[in-house]
């Protein structure tokens, strides 16, 4: 496994204020009404981290739910989507899964661990109430099955 140490605070102050502000009232309206304020700060903070981990590495990286809830919000905006995408060094595609057939839920939550292990290994926190893998929730990994674009989907 690759993975480049971060910055954290660095990566963090990336997204701007009204940008995290936007997000959080998003996932609240659309997705998670009873959302707290501090919530929504530690959601957007968790997919910062992700989002520099997936941008970092060569290997799948796969959000949770709760963190892909907050992925979806932040590529509907594309344009502070897109330069926080460039400043970790390139577009950071979301690619979901749609043909779940042959899906498997144990691979899923494997692949979910290791972007943890990523994350924590870039000098990041993970937050259990986002990341359920160390047994606070049984969840799999995000719904959809979405996963980022290593390396061969990212534009440079």
């Amino acid at each position: 496994m690759t993975t480049t140490q971060h910055d954290n605070t660095g990566v963090l102050s990336l997204i701007s204020p009204a940008f995290r502000a936007d997000l959080i009232a998003m996932v609240r309206e659309d997705y998670w009404p009873e959302m707290t304020d501090d919530q929504g700060e530690r959601g957007v903070n968790q997919l910062a981290a992700f989002l520099a981990v997936a941008a970092s590495t060569t290997e799948k990286a796969t959000p949770s739910l709760r963190v892909d809830l907050f992925w979806h919000a932040a590529i509907l905006h594309t344009k502070p989507y897109a330069d926080f995408c460039d400043v970790l060094g390139g577009f950071i595609h979301h690619v979901p899964e749609r043909n779940n057939a042959g899906h498997n839920p144990a691979e899923g939550r494997a692949v979910m661990c290791r972007t943890v292990e990523m994350i924590r290994t870039a000098g990041f926190d993970t937050d259990p109430e986002f990341w359920p893998v160390d047994g606070a929730a049984d969840c799999t990994q995000s719904y959809a099955g979405c996963t980022d674009s290593p390396n061969s989907g990212k534009s440079e």
